[in-house]
């Protein structure tokens, strides 16, 4: 078996691993605080496209955990990035929240409802009626299909929520044609993310708690990767799958001494 090189980076998600329900998973605050002393490169991640990197910074701070804006990496930026690789200054018909809007505006793209280059799908708690009608239409007319993430529900205080897979199987239905989803588990995520601190896969980890987006991420990326149990996952459910993770700790803390 080959020996990894010593890390260098740390890439880690966000709910689950340094936050559950709106408070810090303890041990989160001393591993940001190990990070940035080390001087090492590392970006928190989130396959939510709903907040802007300066609105997740806000967040994070009033729970006590300081994240630079420049180390947060969203679905939403991954998304813009993508598509501005793709197509330079192109067009696009959005559902979605602030995020995903101003990451689309950043990188010059003209949002419409009208002959849209592109459909692009993000998480908004105020999905409308009328507007997935609009994309289905646009999409049937042949704009191309993009959507920021494939998690099927996410967590609210009363339970779960329907997310932006569950919406894009709408869409699917409606028009037969499935969307490209650029985040997490897809590797054009985390290498983007990677290119962006000047990092490499074989030197960096991730972190995560759900197999079948961060670990799956990082996986197929050729990073190290982390499964904490703070989140999503149980150790019986690790069994479930045709993969592992590089190592499985209870909580962000026991991560501390690995910077």
């Amino acid at each position: 078996m080959s020996t990894r090189k010593p890390i260098d980076s740390w890439l880690t998600d966000m709910d689950g691993v340094l936050i559950h329900e709106g408070t810090p998973i303890p041990g989160a605050d001393a591993f940001l605080k190990g990070l940035k002393d080390s001087g090492k490169p590392f970006l928190v991640l989130t396959n939510n496209s709903i907040y802007t990197p300066r609105d997740l910074h806000a967040r994070l701070t009033r729970m006590g955990l300081d994240v630079p804006v420049a180390n947060i990496w969203t679905s939403a930026l991954a998304t813009a990035k993508f598509l501005d690789d793709q197509r330079p200054g192109g067009t696009a018909y959005v559902i979605g929240e602030a995020g995903l809007t101003t990451a689309l505006h950043d990188v010059g793209y003209i949002l419409t409802d009208q002959d849209a280059d592109y459909v692009v799908l993000g998480e908004t708690r105020t999905y409308s009626f009328e507007a997935l009608t609009k994309a289905i239409r646009l999409i049937r007319g042949g704009a191309r299909f993009i959507a920021t993430n494939p998690d099927e529900t996410g967590p609210s205080p009363e339970g779960v929520l329907p997310a932006t897979g569950s919406v894009a199987a709408l869409i699917t239905k409606a028009t037969g044609q499935e969307p490209y989803f650029v985040g997490k588990p897809n590797p054009l995520m985390m290498r983007a993310g990677l290119n962006a601190i000047g990092a490499h896969s074989e030197t960096s980890a991730m972190i995560g708690d759900r197999m079948d987006t961060d670990v799956l991420a990082g996986l197929e990326s050729g990073m190290t990767t982390y499964l904490v149990l703070t989140g999503l996952t149980s150790v019986p459910d690790i069994e479930r799958y045709p993969f592992k993770p590089s190592h499985v700790v209870e909580s962000i803390a026991d991560l501390v001494a690995e910077i």
